[in-house]
């Protein structure tokens, strides 16, 4: 079966109404696109199509950083005046700044859009922890790190990704809903029907908001860190620099300067993955063996279909074998419920969780919705889903001491500190 008849089977029995795949191996790219751009228009997906890729854009931020700033332990506020103290360049590019990390707040279309964020952070975005004490994901750092090369050089931060990393490498990406539609872009999906809504606001870009690009030129621009093309620093760009607590989110085993790092058979693996307004992206890619993977979908149940598409190429490809997607035990597994037990906040969402017969009742809330389902212990750290969503089973851990056998922090990728004392 062809790459592209694989892709289409797998788009259509996961219910992804559009999907690109490009894959890198032995220095040359193939290609293939299934669905459509719009299940209103019916529009068919194209190679060349354009994709948001969601918070790969990080990548894409870190290696600006990377080439403008000579000293990532400097602290942030010998760039930006008046910043918090403590927090450096190396905290915002792995994720261990403390920063509330989910602030979305609409700062309008203009080029202050990152000057006029930043500099409400102190009002909108707590410090949840001290700086350089665990991972915890950030979409707010990154907003942060775009700000910075925008002081740095006296260019808009989307000037700056056109003119120092797309055109240097000969790739095409849109910024914007304005320079996507002169090309053929996809439309986000949620419940089969196309949303609305373009992107995240722009006081957001640096950190996901609406990159976008064809699956060959994000393949591409992995293959250009691959071979050091990016810059002599694009090795140090994947050396971990923080542990990710197992089961967080089901996330890597560390964090590096921009990509996460996945400890797998055969490995390791950098990539990341990216998720914005119906469309979801994945990249991976295998370092010592010239190996890249991206999927880009707008879309249905996409983890599933790049589970099931990325996982026999990564095997054949480069000799790396991608986990199964944990589960829920056959057997309970004996952890203490004072472990789990209580309320997690930060200021962008709140989890209850509390024991119900053999079982534990997990009710996910922020301003706008809430969400309850059961779990059950995994290990004694960490819960999982009972049941899966989007052919996956959520897991949360639990880390930190807070006294009496309780978790310190209930950690969903993002570390939510205990409230209940």
């Amino acid at each position: 079966m062809t790459l592209a008849e694989q892709l289409a089977r797998l788009a259509e029995t996961h219910e992804v109404p559009g999907a690109a795949v490009a894959v890198l191996a032995d220095g040359a790219v193939r290609t293939a696109s299934a669905g459509v751009l719009s299940t209103r228009t019916g529009h068919p997906v194209t190679d060349d199509a354009l994709f948001q890729i969601g918070s790969i854009t990080k990548v894409w931020t870190a290696t600006l950083v990377m080439d403008l700033l000579p000293d990532l332990d400097a602290e942030v506020r010998g760039y930006l005046p008046g910043f918090r103290p403590g927090v450096t360049v190396r905290h915002l590019l792995c994720h261990t700044s403390g920063l509330e990390g989910d602030v979305y707040d609409d700062f309008g279309p203009g080029d202050d859009a990152l000057e006029r964020y930043v500099a409400a952070l102190d009002r909108i975005a707590p410090q949840v922890f001290p700086p350089g004490e665990l991972f915890s994901y950030c979409n707010t750092g990154y907003c942060v790190l775009g700000r910075i090369a925008e002081v740095v050089t006296g260019r808009s931060w989307e000037a700056l990704v056109a003119e120092r990393l797309a055109a240097p490498l000969g790739l095409r990406v849109a910024a914007s809903a304005e320079q996507a539609i002169l090309g053929s872009p996809a439309i986000g999906h949620a419940d089969g029907e196309p949303v609305p809504v373009w992107s995240l606001p722009r006081s957001n870009a640096p950190a996901g908001a609406s990159l976008a690009m064809s699956a060959r030129d994000l393949v591409a621009f992995a293959g250009a860190h691959l071979d050091g093309r990016v810059g002599p620093w694009a090795a140090r760009m994947r050396v971990p620099q923080a542990d990710v607590p197992p089961g967080a989110g089901q996330r890597g085993r560390w964090w590096a300067l921009g990509w996460e790092v996945f400890d797998w058979p055969g490995g390791p693996v950098i990539g990341h993955d990216g998720d914005t307004v119906g469309q979801t992206a994945f990249l991976r890619a295998v370092p010592h063996r010239g190996v890249a993977v991206a999927l880009l979908t707008n879309g249905g149940r996409p983890r599933a279909l790049f589970q099931e598409l990325a996982a026999p190429l990564l095997d054949r490809l480069a000799g790396v074998t991608m986990p199964a997607p944990a589960r829920p035990p056959a057997e309970p597994v004996a952890a203490d419920p004072a472990r789990f037990e209580g309320r997690y906040a930060s200021a962008a969402i709140a989890v209850e969780v509390r024991k119900d017969g053999g079982e534990f009742e997990v009710t996910m809330s922020d301003d706008e919705d809430s969400e309850t389902f059961r779990a059950v212990p995994l290990d004694p750290g960490t819960l999982v889903a009972v049941e899966a969503r989007d052919g996956a089973h959520t897991s949360i851990a639990f880390v930190g001491d807070a006294g009496g056998g309780r978790a310190r922090y209930l950690h969903l990728g993002r570390a939510l500190p205990r409230r209940d004392g």
